[in-house]
């Protein structure tokens, strides 16, 4: 799979981007614990015996399957999948599609189903296609979780974002921020559902208000540079829009250069989104954007590990909890830790450390 081009982001951003273009080469990186897996690759840890006071294990095999393996927004996912397997002894594999194609992610899921791995993490973007493979892995006996995204399928439990609802959060806030007038909403990807439901409790939230907001749903595309060019494209057609948000963490981060190149805040526009990239943390301190919503996806990494391994240590008894990860509004007032801190937990650095509160 070629590496997409990276654009439009500052070095911090380009470092993690290609250490994820690194580990999808199959190249390794070494870290403080362990080998971080390849894309397509697996993470090696010691095995047999048993963690603190558990008994000893095989060496489980997790596959997770993404719908953007290389997206850098999946930086702290992997970390955490990588630090749960260090403390479980157990080990992953990171693959699926670089660019949401779900035909790609089946394959990989059906490859993992045939080499009998010990359990499944996927981001079930589309409502069917996972169906068929979810209910044949669990009839093999291999435990299957969603994570990031979600469908009502056979899958045992869900880690991420309560995504209608943090939608329809943002929606509250773009009425509270802008009252009436024209706005955009921003989607990369219309109709996945780690998305999708975002945009629907947003346009929910706006038409229940009863505010005279004329709200735009506009496609941006899977890829970072596109996703900028048709953001300052839509903007340079509808300069009488009152507001620019966005569902996504590649949009949402096009949003703020656009308010920032053409200094929309200062001329009233409003604008924000979803996620912790470091030039949308950066935008938000400039104040070009107002705010961006954090859903912790190094716990969408450490869970799924953590809930699978527990699994089958409990012969199926534990069966893996329905999980939101959280909804957190990042504003200028609250921005400064991230900014302050290079954490593992969010991706800007590799380095394993205590961070004292």
């Amino acid at each position: 799979m070629p590496e997409q081009p990276l654009s439009g982001t500052d070095g911090a951003a380009a470092s993690r981007r290609n250490l994820l273009k690194m580990l999808g080469a199959g190249g390794a990186v070494l870290g403080s614990s362990g080998l971080l897996a390849a894309c397509g690759g697996q993470q090696e840890q010691g095995g047999g015996e048993g963690v603190g006071n558990f008994p000893s294990t095989p060496q489980f095999e997790f596959v997770f399957v993404n719908h953007v393996t290389t997206n850098e927004f999946f930086t702290p996912t992997r970390y955490g999948a990588e630090d749960a397997c260090a403390i479980l002894g157990c080990k992953y594999q990171w693959t699926g599609s670089e660019t949401s194609e779900a035909a790609e992610m089946v394959n990989a899921m059906n490859a993992a189903i045939s080499r009998g791995v010990d359990g499944i993490a996927v981001s079930l973007v589309d409502t069917k296609a996972f169906n068929g493979p979810t209910e044949q892995a669990l009839a093999k006996g291999i435990p299957v979780v969603a994570y990031n995204a979600d469908v009502d399928n056979a899958r045992l439990g869900y880690i991420g974002q309560d995504l209608y609802t943090s939608g329809y959060e943002m929606g509250k806030r773009i009425v509270d921020l802008v009252g009436e007038g024209k706005v955009a909403l921003f989607i990369a990807t219309p109709g996945q559902l780690n998305i999708q439901p975002r945009i629907d409790g947003a346009v929910d939230a706006i038409k229940e208000s009863g505010a005279p907001i004329d709200a735009k749903e506009i496609a941006t595309g899977a890829e970072v540079p596109e996703e900028l060019r048709r953001i300052e494209s839509w903007y340079l057609g509808n300069k009488d829009v009152k507001g620019m948000f966005a569902v996504d963490a590649g949009s949402t981060q096009g949003v703020g250069q656009v308010m920032d190149k053409y200094g929309l805040h200062d001329k009233g526009v409003r604008g924000g989104g979803y996620d912790l990239l470091p030039k949308t943390l950066e935008l938000i301190q400039k104040g070009s954007l107002d705010f961006t919503i954090d859903q912790e996806p190094y716990q969408q990494g450490f869970l799924p590990v953590l809930y699978l391994w527990m699994y089958h240590l409990s012969g199926g008894l534990l069966v893996p909890p329905e999980t939101n990860t959280g909804l957190v509004f990042i504003t200028r007032e609250t921005v400064g830790p991230f900014l302050r801190t290079e954490s593992r937990y969010e991706g800007s650095t590799g380095e394993q450390k205590y961070i004292k509160g």
